[in-house]
């Protein structure tokens, strides 16, 4: 009976790995999950006011997550706070128009300190009409706290979600157990305190001292919970304690500071005691992840490497430019028109004409007759002006060509600095590998041999479980379109495959682009699939619209753009979130598929295998030109 009993109990663990890592139940579990946040964060209070802790992270998130993490916060208000909630509903609606219209796009990452801003003047806002329309009688000092908070809690929550700095997990635990201090199902249970005695045992110390200081702030007991909570952390420097000690240490250390105050309170012990037994069960870990021996230095030296390029990218955007010197611009066709004048030794307005305002270069089609001056030879003087408005016009040309070098410079530093952050993060958590869910299915179909073809395609694995399918297309045909497809996507590949971010790897394509004067040379589509979850981004700039087939139904992707290389300073590139995991069918195709024929052949596809319908495709583009044309379709399933 051994040996059966053994494999049950391995086919069990086997399942359970299995249920575990199902995308549908992770994906549940992450949806529960933002909304409880919203739910629970909407209790937070000092000197019984609402907080707008909750309106923060649904600013801090971005769509379903931010929608799922609003509906929590405004159930929250309204159930813990009654009428009083109902600011607090504002606050969420406002934060969530805020969020969906503003959050995941560059203008917020270039400028972290928008939404900050933006959710400080809603509470602000909103504080104002509720004092002046209804009478609210939230003292001023309440409605500067919750003013600093809108905006505190949004660059925290923010600065969690991107899982960055132990820092900031400390500063959410403080948020959360005030929050958590509020809400009592029963009695003897707060959960604030069952948080509390879970951070005792495997929070690090911030965290733990945070926690205490946050039942303080919720003055839900009169015992010090910051005493409390620094001591029963020390106890795990004792020697050799027994393994049951560490589940009574927040008990004791609590019977023990409520003895030496003389302020008796008993109703903290259940909660404290449920919660170090949670903890010791939750796998938290308990410090910031140690830099040992050779995982160390690299990671220090990755931050360093870091920091210079930070540095270097500052130091370039604060270099002055150097203005240009117009006045010495009309100095010079003065003195080069006189000097050849034969009227020079007789002419008395020479001095006059070499102190003009600059402001006259400026002037298009410049004549004779807007030349405030009256100069015999005014036919010399008037060349040379024309001579110097071609010379200002090719300094001003120069110079923006510098600025677009110092912004592709300073960009490539900005995604280098972050690459190798992430690198230092990744090594610091030690995040055990993922496994992939599902396995891509990836057919291509062309109308020119695949050495002739100037629509280049790349199937690779990334990093994390990521897999890339990559067009990138030649504009023209020939060898010259074969050319520039080969070199941009094996660029983007070598880019990928170690890990860079897809959007950083596409910009620093638009700067080679445009830095080499091949802007329009090719387009770029580029499908980013995560094999453990089965979601997908597509990222397409210049490139013609695709097409997600679910069963009968045909939706368009996109809109044909303009192309890399145009401009480095504002990215062109647009992304399309998409889920493969259902059966769902992704067709990209090249811009020699006609999007009208594309369209007609995708609804009227009825039963046609994929080999039947890139044919029909095809047949489409020969009619219309002779122009590369390429179909490609992605299809996911479980392994």
């Amino acid at each position: 009976m051994i040996l059966p009993l053994q494999g049950y109990v391995q086919q069990s663990k086997r399942s359970l790995g299995n249920l575990l890592t199902n995308p549908r139940l992770q994906v549940a579990f992450r949806a529960s999950l933002y909304f409880l946040a919203g739910f629970g964060l909407s209790a937070a209070s000092l000197s019984n006011a609402a907080l707008p802790l909750s309106m923060g992270l649904v600013c801090a998130c971005n769509g379903w997550s931010a929608v799922l993490a609003a509906l929590g916060g405004a159930l929250g208000y309204p159930l813990f706070w009654s009428n009083s909630g109902f600011q607090g509903v504002l606050w969420i609606g406002a934060g969530l128009i805020a969020a969906l219209s503003f959050g995941d796009r560059k203008m917020v990452r270039q400028t972290p300190l928008l939404l900050p801003a933006l959710s400080g003047l809603i509470v602000s806002a909103a504080g104002v009409i509720f004092q002046t329309c209804l009478q609210d009688t939230t003292p001023v000092g309440i409605y500067l706290i919750r003013v600093s908070l809108a905006a505190a809690s949004v660059w925290l929550f923010g600065r969690v979600l991107a899982g960055r700095n132990p820092i900031t997990d400390w500063l959410a635990c403080l948020a959360g157990v005030l929050a958590l201090a509020q809400i009592a199902p029963f009695s003897f249970l707060n959960l604030g305190f069952l948080a509390a005695g879970a951070l005792a045992i495997k929070g690090a110390f911030p965290a733990a001292a945070l926690a205490g200081l946050a039942l303080d702030l919720a003055t839900v007991t009169p015992v010090s919970m910051t005493a409390v909570m620094c001591g029963s952390f020390l106890v795990r420097f004792l020697p050799k304690p027994p393994k049951w000690f560490a589940v009574a240490a927040p008990i004791s250390v609590f019977l023990l500071v409520m003895t030496l105050t003389q302020k008796i309170d008993y109703a903290p012990l259940s909660g404290l005691f449920l919660g170090s037994l949670l903890g010791t069960i939750l796998p938290y870990p308990a410090n910031i992840p140690s830099r040992r021996g050779e995982t160390g230095v690299a990671q220090v030296r990755l931050e360093m490497a870091a920091g210079v390029l930070t540095q270097t990218e500052q130091l370039l955007l604060e270099a002055p430019e150097i203005p240009i010197d117009e006045d010495a611009l009309v100095q010079r066709a003065a003195e080069t028109a006189c000097a050849g004048c034969p009227c020079r030794k007789h002419c008395s307005d020479s001095r006059k004409i070499a102190q003009l305002p600059a402001a006259i270069l400026h002037k298009p089609l410049l004549t004779a007759e807007e030349i405030p001056i009256i100069c015999r030879k005014s036919g010399r003087f008037l060349a040379q002006l024309h001579r110097a408005q071609e010379q200002l016009r090719s300094i001003q040309a120069d110079r923006e060509r510098q600025k677009e070098y110092r912004t592709a410079v300073t960009q490539q530093y900005r995604f280098l600095a972050e690459y190798l952050q992430d690198l230092s993060d990744q090594l610091a958590q030690r995040v055990s590998s993922l496994s992939a869910y599902y396995e891509p299915k990836v057919q291509i179909f062309g109308n020119r041999p695949h050495s002739e073809n100037g629509d280049r395609c790349f199937l690779f694995h990334g990093t994390a479980c990521r897999y890339y399918v990559l067009m990138c297309d030649g504009m023209g045909t020939g060898a010259g379109a074969v050319q520039e497809g080969r070199l941009a996507g094996s660029m983007l590949q070598r880019l990928l495959t170690a890990g860079y971010p897809a959007a950083y790897a596409l910009e620093s394509l638009n700067s080679l682009c445009a830095l080499r004067s091949r802007a329009g040379a090719v387009t770029v589509e580029l499908l980013e699939i995560q094999l453990d979850t089965g979601k997908a981004t597509l990222y397409k700039w210049g490139a013609a619209p695709s097409y997600l087939l679910s069963g009968s139904c045909t939706e368009k992707i996109g809109i044909a753009g303009p192309p890399p290389g145009l401009c480095v300073a504002n990215s062109g590139e647009t992304a399309y979130r998409l889920s493969l995991r259902r059966g769902e069918v992704l067709v990209i195709v090249s811009d020699g598929v006609g999007e009208e024929g594309a369209l007609h052949c995708l609804s009227q596809r009825a039963d046609q295998d994929q080999g039947a319908l890139a044919e029909s495709l095809l047949e489409s583009c020969r009619l219309g030109g002779d122009d590369d044309a390429t179909v490609i379709f992605v299809t996911l399933e479980q392994k």
